[in-house]
């Protein structure tokens, strides 16, 4: 096993890592839309929070060799099931290869913010 830490995400805000890599799959810690700079919560709305969360999803896959279009799986937990239909227009954008995913809403995430991704890549 390697432990992955980039500063292009947001540093762990508990006691996880950013990513494990373990033979050849990255396995992301969720990634919530916060600053890499300051923590600081990125955006207002659920694509704008998507946006991001999927930006800081993108760097950690990258410190770990891999990249958005190697992701096999993500789960996806929303604050609220109604932001759905905007949160798959931007998901969209990010995964044309279309992989494996779950979706469910949640009553709480870190910091108040809307979205939260994890994945599970390979490193090609």
């Amino acid at each position: 096993m390697k432990v992955i830490e980039t500063k292009k995400a947001p540093a762990a805000i508990g006691p996880y890592s950013q990513a494990i890599i373990f033979e050849n799959l990255v396995f992301t810690s969720g990634q919530i839309p916060l600053s890499p700079d300051d923590g600081s919560v990125v955006g207002e709305n659920i694509r704008e929070q998507t946006e991001a969360a999927i930006k800081n999803l993108e760097a950690v896959l990258h410190a770990a060799g891999s990249s958005l279009q190697h992701v096999i799986k993500t789960t996806c937990f929303l604050s609220d099931i109604n932001y759905f239909a905007e949160f798959n227009e931007v998901y969209a954008r990010y995964f044309p290869n279309k992989p494996a995913r779950s979706c469910v809403e949640v009553s709480a995430l870190p910091k108040n913010v809307l979205i939260e991704i994890e994945a599970v890549a390979e490193i090609m």
